[in-house]
């Protein structure tokens, strides 16, 4: 299939298609002894994760685990389709995620807030998932995948309370998600990812910080995709997250309103990222992936939250 890219390892990259788009949100499949789906994608995107692990040879008894960084739709929404399509798999999340992927309702009453009618095409529905096939993490756990080989989680709040990292024993490969910022392999960009209501500055150079002292040999991206280059992105990532952070403030020190500090930062940014400078619909993807106003929103409810900052 033209969205499955093979990465090495018996490591198979997924483009999930978000929103009909190409290169937004990957999910993984781990192909050992007991196959392992990281991130799920969207609920609209299920189906296109589902027909990708059939072309690599996984059915319906196949899949031995889900496992998401984090329950943002964009990387857990497909969870309750994706465990009703592979109904042997174990669904694996931090256990301050896990009443949300039993129990949708709060999670998608606020996403309806902040997408609106925009929900239903970005993401769709949520659907629960049996609470008896969730397993929640604490800080650390590790996921078994087959043959000595594991999965080992880090839990890496920053940009939301209930993210974990995940490190492949056998790779070196450390699965992301969005505590390392969004990578735009096109263009190279790498910009923060920080929205209401968990962004802390403090604690989330504090996940790159245990990301970096992983060792990892790769970084894989929710989005989007692998990166090998891993000590000078993590570098990046710190450096974007206060340099974005440094611009916000000052446009709360001006008494700028939430508007207009988003266009003072997104003028003030521009320059650094290729991707808006490039056609209108790769500026368009990266907006949506890291929007401004999201970035903002966040850093601005931390720096209210937290006035020593």
């Amino acid at each position: 299939m033209d969205n499955v890219t093979p990465l090495g390892g018996d490591v198979y990259e997924i483009d999930t298609r978000m929103a009909g788009y190409s290169g937004i949100t990957a999910g993984y499949l781990i192909l050992g002894d007991r196959p392992c789906l990281v991130e799920t994608g969207t609920s609209t995107s299920a189906p296109v994760v589902r027909d990708a692990l059939t072309s690599l040879g996984v059915g319906a008894e196949d899949l031995a685990t889900v496992v998401v960084t984090h329950i943002h739709l964009d990387h857990a929404g497909g969870v309750g389709d994706i465990a009703g399509f592979y109904p042997s798999a174990e669904i694996v999340v931090h256990e301050k995620g896990a009443r949300h992927l039993a129990d949708p309702s709060r999670l998608m009453k606020s996403a309806r807030r902040v997408w609106g009618d925009k929900l239903d095409v970005l993401f769709g529905t949520l659907s629960p998932t049996d609470s008896a096939r969730i397993r929640a993490l604490g800080d650390t756990g590790e996921i078994d995948l087959g043959g000595g080989r594991t999965l080992s989680s880090h839990y890496s709040p920053g940009h939301a309370k209930h993210h974990v990292g995940l490190l492949d024993s056998r790779t070196g490969d450390l699965y992301v998600g969005d505590a390392a910022g969004v990578y735009l392999p096109e263009t190279g960009d790498l910009r923060p990812a920080t929205p209401p209501p968990d962004f802390d500055l403090d604690v989330a150079l504090g996940s790159i910080a245990t990301f970096s002292a992983l060792g990892p040999q790769r970084l894989l991206f929710s989005h989007y995709g692998p990166v090998g280059e891993v000590a000078a992105t993590l570098e990046r990532s710190a450096e974007e997250l206060q340099i974005w952070v440094d611009l916000t403030k000052r446009a709360r020190d001006e008494g700028l309103d939430l508007d207009h500090a988003v266009a003072m930062v997104r003028d003030r940014t521009r320059e650094r990222y290729s991707a808006l400078r490039a056609d209108d619909e790769t500026a368009e993807r990266f907006e949506l992936l890291s929007g401004a106003p999201s970035n903002v929103g966040g850093i601005l409810h931390w720096l209210n939250r937290v006035p020593e900052a």
